[in-house]
């Protein structure tokens, strides 16, 4: 299929559209409104090359449909085994559940591996008139999403810190670094003094905060850093990060995670090197997700409250999409919860 010339930038129309499918204009509005009797094969070559000519009905999709599809999307970009194994989502999607199921309205869950694969999804979401609306996680440096989604006309909430100069709404607690300040007094307090941390992703807009605030806090109180490490969130690149970490004569004393689920396998991986937690090494995780608080022992972590802010997004989500909503106002911080996995420095 070849895209039609034209001028840079310019909107594709639906004659284009109709001429790179080889169907009439008539075939391409009866593919949008599901209406007519077109085959499957059709219809599906009618939407894959709107999609890929960047071109829908007008610049709301969702405008020409007859009712609201009362859909939300929640698009992950993680591989299926790290959502499985992350009760993080699992509290994410009970507290945006909570707020849709009485509203009659549903969650669409997509999984994507990348960024392309993401923005073509959300392309295809806005064709097909699927959701109403989307909740975007991992704010990423330079997002192109939130530019995509107004494009496209999709009303759209994104999780992280609030920002008012940002062009999508933010829905997080406020004040993320300083929890991570809090645990880095702490550990400083408990006399460590080689404490490392253990990252997201580079990209990731919160891996960039918190990491930046725990250098400070370290350099603050007169250390530096023992290691900083970026891992994909899966259990593997948290056990290789932990055992990295540990395989040295002056190994690191306290080991600071970047969620709950990489803090249990850092304990693990830690046992099976036959230390003890924590009189051997200090664990400290992020979310305080209910699993935490029955590890043994259980496991200091900085609450997030993963559930409100899941539902706090789903509220101003539905109030983007026209629903007469009244917005949760997130006031409160991140707080340390100590907990058994942290203790004295060993001598």
């Amino acid at each position: 299929m070849s895209a039609p010339t034209g001028k840079p930038g310019r909107r594709p129309t639906i004659k284009e559209v109709a001429a790179a499918a080889g169907v009439s204009t008539a075939a391409v509005s009866q593919a949008f409104n599901d209406k007519g009797r077109l085959a499957e094969t059709t219809r599906r070559r009618i939407l894959d090359t709107a999609v890929e000519l960047g071109w829908s009905p007008s610049a709301s999709a969702a405008a020409l449909r007859s009712a609201r599809t009362r859909t939300l999307a929640l698009v992950v970009r993680r591989p299926t085994d790290v959502l499985g194994a992350d009760p993080h989502f699992s509290e994410l999607i009970t507290g945006i559940e909570g707020e849709l199921a009485p509203r009659g309205y549903g969650l669409l869950l997509h999984l994507v591996a990348g960024a392309q694969e993401e923005n073509a999804l959300y392309k295809r979401l806005v064709a097909e008139g699927r959701v109403d609306g989307a909740v975007l996680t991992d704010a990423r440096a330079d997002d192109p999403r939130p530019a995509l989604l107004a494009r496209l006309g999709l009303p759209a909430v994104l999780l992280g810190p609030p920002d008012r100069s940002a062009s999508v709404p933010r829905v997080g607690l406020r004040h993320q670094g300083a929890a991570v300040e809090e645990v880095v007094r702490h550990l400083v307090g408990l006399g460590h003094r080689r404490i490392a941390y253990v990252a997201g992703p580079a990209d990731l807009q919160h891996t960039r905060l918190r990491g930046g605030v725990f250098e400070t806090a370290l350099k603050e109180a007169g250390l530096r850093p023992y290691a900083v490490l970026h891992t994909d969130f899966t259990e593997v690149s948290a056990v290789a990060a932990t055992r990295a970490l540990l395989d040295t004569a002056d190994r690191a004393t306290a080991i600071v995670y970047a969620n709950d689920s990489m803090a249990m396998c850092g304990v693990g991986a830690a046992r099976r090197a036959g230390l003890r937690i924590p009189e051997d090494l200090s664990v400290v995780g992020h979310d305080n997700l209910p699993l935490g608080r029955w590890l043994h022992p259980r496991l200091t972590t900085v609450d997030q409250q993963v559930q409100r802010v899941g539902a706090a997004a789903a509220r101003l989500l539905l109030a983007r999409c026209g629903e007469d909503v009244e917005e949760t106002v997130l006031e409160d911080r991140p707080r340390l919860v100590v907990r058994e996995s942290t203790g004295p420095a060993p001598a």
